[in-house]
């Protein structure tokens, strides 16, 4: 980007920050919408003493239906404080020669540089490790403010397409493709019926995920205290145990018993045959060899920052989850899944999209992806 001042690449401090590198074409304003969306009190700061302060801040404005703050363009770096002790400056610009040296994709335009405390935890535990985070940090993963900032730094890398260099010198380039799952953020509640023949005009074969009424007819015969008559039964693990409490804490009045269990009885039949109404439901699509689609409701409690304080959200919201799982769940956590993976998602994430869609078009509100990073309908 011309007017940008170039990365200081022969500056030893450098090698001690996290990067944020990023392709053509991202503005800034991208940037502080992403981190006003995982960051409370974002605001930008001046990055050296001789850069003009910045002149006033244009009214918020809506983007990708979310709200934004847009300051005057101020010559020169600036900061962007994302915590208390964490801030981002840049854009820098680089040079392919000194990306590649860096290790960075011969992509990239510009950088950020994170200045964050370092706040390193345990080794990490074996397992998945879908953003990478636990290759790059095989001594100690980022625990605290550390870990916060830096999740954040993949997760805006995945979302513009671009990737993170670590102090320890680990490039992430996080597949954009990796992030499937949608959420649509309303103010209003639609019953499961209601739901199922939205999610239906796009997969006619959507079926309710609720319990039916008098379906349960208590545990299966020959199991627990049941399976010590049983030919080849074993008796119930800890039974003993359970005998000797009960003969020490229960109720010994045969008659006290007995009206409790009149009692129990009564309140089950009162349940069943007048159920409260449902607070969570959902939706599932059984997609065969690509696994599952999922449209889980229900309420929400812990909104992206960007959209507490707004009107619609005083009385409650509630989520709609289009979730994508796939057969093999565990490829979902890998940095790096298999061609089997990758060709089942392909095909399942237009179908998140789409049901996204349909949702927000009848419910209104907001889409957020799996980073709570608001995404414009017209984007699926």
């Amino acid at each position: 980007m011309a007017g940008l001042p170039p990365l200081p690449v022969r500056d030893p401090a450098l090698a001690d920050k996290h990067l944020l590198a990023l392709p053509d074409g991202v503005e800034p304003d991208e940037v502080e919408v992403l981190a006003s969306s995982r960051f409370r009190n974002v605001r930008w700061e001046d990055a050296v003493p001789e850069a003009p302060a910045r002149t006033g801040v244009l009214p918020a404005v809506t983007a990708a239906l979310g709200i934004r703050a847009v300051a005057d363009r101020a010559t020169g770096p600036r900061a962007l404080r994302l915590a208390r002790l964490s801030s981002l400056a840049g854009p820098y610009a680089v040079r392919v020669e000194d990306a590649v040296a860096l290790g960075l994709p011969g992509s990239t335009s510009t950088v950020w540089v994170l200045t964050a405390p370092r706040e390193r935890g345990e080794r990490p535990w074996p397992g998945g490790d879908r953003d990478g985070l636990k290759r790059a940090f095989p001594d100690g993963l980022p625990v605290r403010e550390e870990e916060r900032v830096l999740q954040w730094l993949v997760a805006a890398a995945r979302r513009l397409g671009g990737a993170v260099r670590t102090q320890t010198g680990a490039v992430l380039t996080p597949d954009p493709d990796a992030s499937t799952d949608l959420t649509v953020l309303t103010a209003r509640w639609l019953e499961p019926d209601d739901v199922l023949a939205l999610v239906q005009r796009v997969q006619p074969r959507a079926y309710l995920s609720v319990a039916t009424p008098g379906s349960w007819a208590g545990p299966a015969s020959r199991t627990g205290r049941g399976s010590q008559g049983a030919v080849g039964g074993s008796p119930e693990r800890g039974g003993s145990g359970l005998r000797a409490a009960l003969e020490r804490h229960g109720v010994a009045d045969e008659e006290e018993r007995h009206r409790l269990m009149a009692e129990a009885d009564a309140y089950d039949e009162l349940m069943l045959a007048a159920p409260p109404a449902a607070e969570a439901f959902g939706v599932l699509v059984d997609l065969g060899v690509d696994g599952m689609l999922a449209v889980e409701v229900s309420a929400h409690e812990q909104l992206p920052p960007l959209l507490e304080g707004l009107p619609w959200v005083a009385d409650g919201v509630v989520a709609y989850r289009v979730r994508w799982e796939p057969r093999e769940i565990e490829q979902i956590e890998q940095e790096r899944p298999t061609l089997e993976h990758r060709v089942a998602r392909s095909r399942s994430a237009p179908l998140v999209s789409a049901v996204a869609r349909v949702l927000h078009a009848e419910l209104g509100g907001e889409i957020a992806d799996e980073a709570d990073f608001l995404v414009d309908p017209a984007d699926l």
